[in-house]
């Protein structure tokens, strides 16, 4: 994301890595001869300082967008164009000599105060945009950076008010996508009365990160993987996201979500449908979101017997955040049983997949942050080796570290015939040392700007997410299911390990990945 200026190779493979090859499809370039005005709704939130600016600031410094692009933030809040700048500048990752950039980044940005209920006040905002666009034709995009309770009134008046009169509108919204299967299919059928299903494109940050991407390459462009990867050669696969820290002060917002809702219904499911969906016809945008979604229609919903839930407790003797468990949390109510670690069990039942579990896994509060895809071999047949040798695992790590990696068995040199774990090892920071891989919300927005929805959620897919999801969720609240106590900083309920088990899924801790660098 801050490739040096004077490293002009770096810079180049950079926007090659943003620019994909399938760009050259129809609907993946921009106009960038045309005005685009970008429009930030919710400019003055948590999501838009951390992320929306910061991103649009990244892109604009490595001259990836098109050159008259404008950007206008919008909010209820009495604020300046000054203000907003002060309130990101912890996350622009500005260098010395970008100074001279970032100024002019920041006087090509544009703010308005108004309601969000209001048709006037989106009047003034369409007056504003309107003279930025001189020409011919001109491109609108507004970003929802906004709770989910302001999105039926802010889509309707972009769509009374705001559409572009002479090029395309396209409207990014951000998760959540509704509650369950009938608030999601109310916020489907809203937006689908509003616009058509190529102006939306529902941001889902995860399929932009770069070893996510890149699982459609590793599956369909290899020929030693594509034969294996099949229920006669894999045993199990695990999807995990762990994060070392809790609520940090946020229970309230998170608590009326929870770990099921806020990654597993989303992050770790899109995951799942790029390792086991058939390969497309081609790569054009529909073909790949056609056969995700044909995957998901193969998994039955989720019971009760195939999840362990859990919520982190303080640590006796911790110190700090580790002392502290999620109840409390001031923001969090009291006797909360919304969970904050979870396992699931889900099964695909179709010709690839029949019989082997698909795991997912998420947690705050854990003992490590990552995020991986941990795609587990049976045994080797007629063993030779006195059950020494242990299965092959072949580990896409999404972060930290982007690498991927395959756990096989070796002799122990210099011994007469002992064997070990060992791997053949591709970390992206030693093999790619000199190219500074783009934030994941980067590669989107740009996506976006070329019209390209591969790696945005379609309607169908939302809708199939949560049959999947819906009854266990309702289950959970309706039922008071209570969450398993587990230590801050462990490695979650013991019960997990014991659902991995019945899952075909072992774990002999006896090995450790040393990444090279």
């Amino acid at each position: 994301m801050d490739c040096d200026e004077k490293n002009e190779e770096c810079l180049a493979l950079y926007r090659n890595s943003l620019k994909s090859a399938d760009m050259d499809h129809d609907g993946t370039h921009f106009d960038g001869q045309y005005p685009h005005v970008f429009v930030i709704l919710g400019a003055s939130g948590d999501l838009a300082r951390k992320k929306i600016y910061p991103t649009l600031w990244w892109l604009y410094r490595d001259n990836l967008l098109p050159t008259n692009t404008i950007f206008i933030g919008y909010a209820r809040s009495k604020t300046t164009v000054e203000t907003i700048r002060e309130k990101c500048q912890e996350y622009m990752k500005v260098k010395p000599n970008e100074q001279e950039r970032y100024e002019a980044f920041w006087r090509i940005n544009h703010y308005v105060a108004g309601a969000y209920d209001q048709g006037a006040d989106f009047e003034v905002l369409n007056k504003e945009m309107c003279k930025h666009e001189i020409g011919p034709v001109a491109n609108r995009l507004f970003y929802l950076a906004l709770p989910p309770s302001v999105f039926e009134p802010v889509t309707v008046n972009i769509k009374e008010k705001c559409m572009a009169t002479k090029g395309w509108t396209r409207v990014i919204i951000e998760k959540p996508f509704g509650r369950d299967s009938a608030s999601s299919d109310k916020l489907s059928n809203h937006l689908a009365g509003l616009f058509t299903e190529q102006q939306m494109y529902r941001i889902d940050h995860y399929l932009g990160k770069e070893m996510v991407q890149n699982l459609m390459t590793l599956r369909f462009g290899n020929r030693i993987f594509f034969p294996i990867w099949n229920r006669d050669n894999i045993a199990s696969i695990q999807i995990s996201f762990k994060e070392p820290f809790g609520t940090q002060g946020r229970g309230g917002y998170f608590d009326e979500f929870g770990i099921i809702r806020d990654i597993m219904q989303n992050h770790l499911l899109q995951i799942l449908t790029l390792v086991a969906m058939e390969r497309p016809v081609d790569l054009h945008p529909d073909s790949i979101r056609n056969e995700k979604v044909r995957v998901l229609k193969c998994i039955e919903p989720l019971e009760p017997k195939d999840v362990v839930l859990g919520q982190y407790v303080g640590k006796p003797g911790g110190v700090g955040d580790e002392a502290l468990g999620y109840l409390d949390d001031p923001t969090v109510p009291k006797g909360s049983v919304t969970p904050t670690y979870a396992l699931s069990a889900l099964r695909i039942k179709n010709e690839r997949w029949d019989g082997v579990p698909f795991i997912l896994k998420c947690g705050k509060a854990l003992n490590e942050r990552k995020a991986e895809v941990r795609i587990q071999f049976k045994e080797v047949p007629g063993d030779i080796f006195d059950g020494k040798a242990k299965r092959n695992e072949l580990v896409i790590k999404v972060q930290p570290g982007e690498a991927l990696y395959v756990k096989m068995m070796v002799k122990t040199p210099g011994s007469p015939f002992d064997m070990e774990e060992t791997e053949l090892d591709l970390t992206y920071g030693s093999r790619y040392a000199n190219i500074k891989l783009p934030d994941a919300y980067e590669r989107l927005i740009l996506d976006v700007f070329c019209g390209s929805q591969m790696h945005f959620v379609r309607s169908d897919e939302l809708s199939e997410a949560w049959r999947i999801f819906t009854p266990l969720l309702h289950h959970i609240e309706g039922n008071g299911m209570k969450p398993i106590p587990y230590l801050y900083g462990s490695r979650g309920p013991k019960e997990a390990d014991e659902l991995l088990y019945n899952n075909n899924f072992t774990y002999s801790g006896s090995y450790k990945w040393k990444p090279n660098l």
